[in-house]
């Protein structure tokens, strides 16, 4: 059977299933979202924009139309082969690690799809955090799109089957040792596969310590991609503004 590495996130991520589990995400959705926020932030057009753990640029190619000079950055090679296939001349993507700087300031650095609190280990969480500052420009904003765990611990459903493209996906979630458990298993061209995928259960005040050690500021919170007030209750996510 084949199993993850492990780092999970570096096999299952550069894997084609995972983006055939995932290909039926809200495009129109994202496209929205972006919009609401980078009103928000008041981004002028020539703004420069990182897309942090980019995947194949779904966000960054939303930016990129918005007139933002964008570099969507992910630790996948699969996924970033994909993505610059629609490079242009304000889109670029490269291979980077987000627990390292990346090169340059940026007016914005954005963070999406819970895209963050992969790492087993605490300090790589806040070395991402810290990465993000290092990256900014000083009235630059960091935003990070994160689940909120205590709605999801009210809703999460233990187990599902899937199918996609004649797959059949096998999906059981759990929360164990504070984090967010997802195992697939499938079986796709005449073998068995078997990934974990395990997000740190990071509430909102653990948010507040890493900005805290990291010596940035939190600005704002939204609760959902419509940007309505966050509520630990019943909001589906928790999206975070920070700065320096």
């Amino acid at each position: 059977m084949q199993k993850e590495d492990f780092n999970w996130f570096t096999s299952w991520f550069d894997s084609p299933y995972y983006h055939v589990l995932y290909k039926d995400r809200d495009y129109e959705e994202a496209g929205t979202f972006i919009k609401k926020l980078t009103s928000f932030l008041d981004l002028k057009n020539n703004a420069t924009v990182l897309d942090l753990a980019c995947g194949k640029g779904r966000h960054s190619k939303h930016l990129a139309t918005l007139g933002y000079n964008v570099t969507g950055v992910d630790l996948s090679p699969n996924s970033i082969k994909a993505a610059k296939a629609f490079e242009t001349k304000n889109l670029k993507f490269e291979i980077h690690d987000m627990c390292i700087a990346y090169s340059g300031k940026f007016d914005a650095i954005f963070n999406l799809f819970t895209s963050f609190g992969y790492f087993e280990a605490e300090i790589d969480n806040l070395r991402t955090i810290k990465a993000i500052r290092d990256s900014l420009k000083p009235n630059g904003f960091g935003i990070i799109d994160f689940l909120n765990v205590e709605f999801l611990k009210q809703h999460l459903v233990p187990s599902e089957q899937k199918t996609v493209d004649g797959i059949i996906f096998q999906i059981k979630r759990k929360i164990e040792n504070n984090f967010i458990i997802k195992e697939i298993s499938f079986e796709a061209d005449g073998k068995n596969y078997f990934y974990t995928e395990k997000v740190k259960a990071l509430t909102l005040n653990n948010f507040k310590k890493y900005f805290e050690e990291a010596g940035v500021t939190l600005k704002k919170t939204f609760g959902n991609y419509q940007l309505d007030t966050f509520d630990p209750a019943s909001s589906e996510r928790l999206i975070l503004i920070f700065g320096l």
